[in-house]
């Protein structure tokens, strides 16, 4: 009777142990089935079905709007009359002026506001002028070059050829509705331009702006192409002479004799009047049109 209730026993015992060892494994069983479910299904792929397009990468340069054709031609004609000489024709650099199209300040820029910073007050430790334009004609300069490409194939474009127009148009132009021959003369200060001028671009840039070399200081600009200032005081003694700065602070000019003056302001005190003999340069852009500058500069190429 012993044996058998020893026997009992431990076949009640390896019984308890059989159980609570099932037990673990089927909480396990059971967390598994509910993840299971809680999971989403993933469809199966049908053959040939394509695989999901990757999400849209976020551009890497600005996206604009279209800018108003009107507003980012004009602002080609002011680009091409004031920047083009040392940016290039198509603002991807030119005579010593960088590439504008990826500037990190152009880029950052919405209607001009940053680049008005730097038109207005020059860069003069990088040789670059300050410039007298208003907000409304720097807006435009930015429209224009916000309209060229940045991505893609845009690093590698080529310059824009400016010598793409009719010579023969251009000739009529200038002796015509241009009224250029009025000024100049293809025998006097225009001859040999065409030689004179071996890149096109500098010389379409020098048409355009009557000289812009000028704003830089170029050696070898004729005197009656250079702005001229006269001062007068209050008790009403003038000076005249050759611009060399001015600002709402001060006005800098050289005389006939070679002798330099400054003169502090105070508003119109003294009183200073500025002459630009390219002056008619800058207001012929409001009507030159863009076919009209290539004509014009096709027919300089050929003075030689």
């Amino acid at each position: 009777m012993d044996r058998i209730r020893i026997v009992l026993c431990v076949l009640l015992g390896l019984g308890a142990v059989a159980l609570a060892a099932e037990r673990p494994l089927a909480s396990l069983a059971a967390q598994q089935e509910q993840g299971q479910q809680a999971a989403p299904q993933t469809p199966a792929k049908l053959p040939g079905t394509p695989p999901p397009a990757p999400a849209p990468r976020p551009s890497a340069y600005p996206v604009r709007p279209p800018a108003d054709p009107a507003v980012v031609q004009r602002g080609r004609q002011i680009f091409s009359a004031n920047c083009s000489f040392c940016h290039g024709s198509d603002a991807r650099g030119g005579e010593g002026g960088p590439n504008l199209i990826r500037s990190e300040l152009v880029l950052n820029d919405k209607n001009g506001e940053l680049v008005a910073t730097v038109v207005q007050n020059g860069r003069p430790d990088k040789g670059m002028p300050k410039f007298d334009l208003s907000l409304e004609e720097i807006a435009g300069i930015a429209a224009f070059i916000h309209s060229m490409p940045v991505g893609g194939r845009a690093e590698t474009t080529g310059t824009v050829d400016p010598l793409v127009g009719d010579a023969k148009a251009g000739e009529a132009y200038f002796n015509g509705p241009g009224k250029c021959a009025g000024c100049h003369s293809v025998s006097g200060d225009l001859a040999g331009i065409g030689a004179k001028y071996v890149d096109v671009r500098t010389l379409q840039g020098t048409m355009l702006s009557g000289g812009a070399a000028a704003r830089q200081g170029y050696a070898g600009l004729p005197e009656s192409a250079r702005k001229t200032v006269t001062v007068t005081m209050q008790t009403g003694e003038t000076v005249k002479g050759q611009l060399d700065q001015i600002d709402d602070f001060m006005v800098a000019l050289t005389d006939s004799d070679g002798n330099y003056h400054s003169y502090v302001r105070h508003g119109d005190n003294p009183k200073v009047t500025i002459s630009n003999p390219l002056q008619p340069h800058f207001d012929m852009l409001r009507n030159f049109k863009d076919e009209e500058i290539h004509n014009v500069t096709a027919y300089l190429v050929t003075l030689k």
